[in-house]
């Protein structure tokens, strides 16, 4: 069993940024990819942005060039930094660990508005 607690959301106005942090209770993160989620009301959770257990990352096409995730094995801690914030990135943000059973934190609320 694994717990991923998420932290860092907040109301931030247009043009801010956040770090949003997952903290896993055993050191896994390198072992795994993780990923970033949201989900605003109404729509579908969508992957943010994701590492692989090698390091590579990927993006969705509304963040690219705007969002950095990156790890901290050492801290069991994966970030997700980010920047330029716009309004239509207001969402609940969870932390996706996938092993042979898929593992999500509680999600931390992150609203963009002036």
């Amino acid at each position: 069993q694994v717990q991923l607690v998420e932290s860092g959301g907040g109301l931030v106005q247009p043009g801010g940024s956040l770090r949003l942090s997952c903290v896993a209770s055993k050191s896994i993160f390198s072992f795994y990819a993780v990923g970033w989620y949201r989900q605003a009301p109404g729509k579908l959770r969508e992957l943010v942005a994701g590492i692989s257990s090698g390091g590579t990352t990927n993006y969705g096409d509304s963040v690219k060039g705007r969002f950095t995730i990156s790890r901290d094995n050492a801290k069991n801690t994966v970030y997700l930094q980010m920047n330029d914030l716009k309004p239509e990135d207001t969402a609940v943000y969870y932390c996706n660990l996938r092993m042979a059973v898929e593992y999500w934190g509680q999600g931390t609320q992150v609203t963009v508005s002036s």
